[in-house]
């Protein structure tokens, strides 16, 4: 019988060896930029980033070793600023001394002999004590950017014109926060025994306890080594036991009072930007080559307030 030609064809069709075209390579995964740092945010910011110090909120506290720079509050404390400028602008603490080291903690300075009546420096044009500013009201014109990771110690936090604040919405209060490099009043028991005559800073873990326990007043922004390197003092907390272990103050000025060319040009980042909310995640999920983990929280003793 003989094979017709459809057969022919379909019996040489399975003899064939089977080509399949090669398939297209998959594309290639697109690699994610890797978030920006810290370090590069800034080197990107734009001058309206920046604000500068006003001369007239800055207080220029100089030690043998250098200057410190430090940022005053008069929309928190608001009494307790103007007295600590009259205390510079007449002199007071020229010549007094560093009173206190205590290491994680602070360190305060003023008048040696402020408990003896007989030897006290005199307190001229300002005033010995103020009443407490603990706390102030919420005003909506007063800035607030508020920091959603959370805390401990008050129902929000945030940066009101650079200064660590928190607030409760419900009693309608707000206050400066205990972090590291800010400006206190010291007091004795009574909440109406300080006014400014004796400062201090914190130098170490922020000592969040004694928010609305102290006026706080202003956050050292340029200087801080000249003070966290003070040897501890040898008594209780810290207090220096000898004239000769004290460090001495050469002056506090006002900047406004310092002739231009001799005041520190520093500008400080805006914490109302855009940019500072960036710099607020690199800082909270770190993304540099050493981090293995990242936190994906953040404590606002831990934000950064850049000073450049």
């Amino acid at each position: 019988m003989k094979s017709s030609p459809l057969c022919l064809v379909a019996s040489l069709l399975l003899l064939a060896p089977l080509v399949v075209p090669a398939a297209e390579p998959p594309p290639a995964p697109v690699k994610a930029a890797p978030p920006a740092t810290m370090a590069e945010l800034l080197a990107a910011s734009q001058p309206a980033d920046w604000r500068a110090l006003d001369p007239e909120n800055t207080l220029y506290l100089e030690l043998t070793n250098g200057r410190v720079v430090i940022e005053l509050a008069p929309a928190y404390a608001p009494r307790h600023v103007a007295n600590v400028k009259a205390l510079a602008r007449e002199h007071y603490w020229d010549g007094l001394a560093m009173l206190r080291a205590q290491e994680n903690y602070v360190v305060q300075w003023g008048d040696p002999d402020a408990e003896k009546p007989a030897l006290a420096r005199p307190v001229k044009t300002a005033q010995r004590t103020l009443p407490p500013e603990f706390e102030r009201a919420v005003d909506p014109g007063l800035p607030f950017v508020r920091l959603p990771d959370g805390d401990v110690y008050a129902p929000e936090v945030g940066f009101s014109a650079g200064f660590p604040v928190a607030r409760d919405p419900r009693a309608g209060k707000t206050w400066l926060i205990h972090t590291y490099g800010m400006v206190g009043a010291g007091r004795d028991e009574a909440v109406d025994s300080g006014g400014g005559t004796e400062l201090y800073v914190c130098i170490g873990q922020a000592p969040r306890q004694l928010d609305r326990n102290v006026t706080l007043l202003g956050r050292v922004v340029q200087g801080m080594e000249w003070l966290t390197t003070l040897p501890r003092g040898t008594a209780a907390m810290g207090f220096y036991q000898l004239p000769a272990q004290r460090a001495p103050i050469k002056s506090v000025r006002v900047a406004a009072d310092v002739p231009p060319a001799e005041r520190s040009a520093l500008e400080l980042l805006r914490t109302d930007t855009p940019l500072f909310q960036q710099l607020i995640a690199a800082r909270r999920n770190r993304r540099e080559a050493w981090y293995h983990y990242p936190a994906g929280r953040i404590d606002i003793s831990a934000v950064p307030l850049p000073v450049r």
